[in-house]
């Protein structure tokens, strides 16, 4: 399922060649780094975590097996790294980074609205810190993303129907908070 541009480099790397790694790695920092500062809340923190993912990516690579997309697996492990140190900490994941997602292209919208659409967008800020750490990370995975749910279920270890139930139910508060503008008289 990996893409053949993927496929190639990580047949290199398998093969021996070091440098092809550097590719992917380009290909996927900014991936790895924003899921990490959004679950870690601490730029240095999710520098060290991107580093530490892509030495084990490398030196896993060759468990790779090309059943899932390259992306999903490396995700899968910045998510589980990043619950590692979560642990570790006794943190928990609090989302309130969501800005660096929902950007609005000014470029495309008149001065009206630009004002309508940063009231909707900090509305569902506001709205999506309201959920279980579990869930807002869920909802990034699947709104921000753009992960199917079958690769979000292989990521956090959940069935795929648990998956489709836990962004429904999140669906439904997220709705039923901007639906009532409690969110935004904050």
């Amino acid at each position: 399922m990996t893409s053949r541009k993927d496929d190639y480099y990580i047949r290199k790397v398998i093969g021996g060649d070091a440098s092809a790694f550097a590719p992917l790695v380009e290909r996927y920092k900014d991936m790895v780094f924003t899921l990490a500062v959004k679950m870690l809340r601490d730029r240095e923190e999710a520098e060290e975590v991107a580093q530490d993912v892509f030495v084990t990516c490398y030196c896993s690579l060759s468990t790779f097996k090309g059943r899932s997309k390259f992306s999903t697996w490396l995700y899968k492990i910045v998510y589980h790294r990043c619950l590692d140190v979560l642990r570790g900490k006794k943190k928990y994941v609090v989302s309130d980074d969501i800005d660096a997602v929902i950007e609005v292209e000014e470029k495309e919208l008149n001065a009206l609205q630009q004002i309508v659409e940063n009231d909707r967008n900090e509305a569902i800020r506001k709205a999506v810190r309201l959920l279980p750490e579990e869930d807002q990370v869920l909802i990034w995975m699947y709104y921000f993303d753009e992960l199917t749910v079958k690769e979000i279920a292989k990521v956090v270890h959940l069935s795929e129907a648990n998956v489709k139930v836990k962004l429904f139910r999140s669906r439904k508060f997220l709705y039923r908070l901007l639906q009532n503008n409690s969110i935004i008289r904050e």
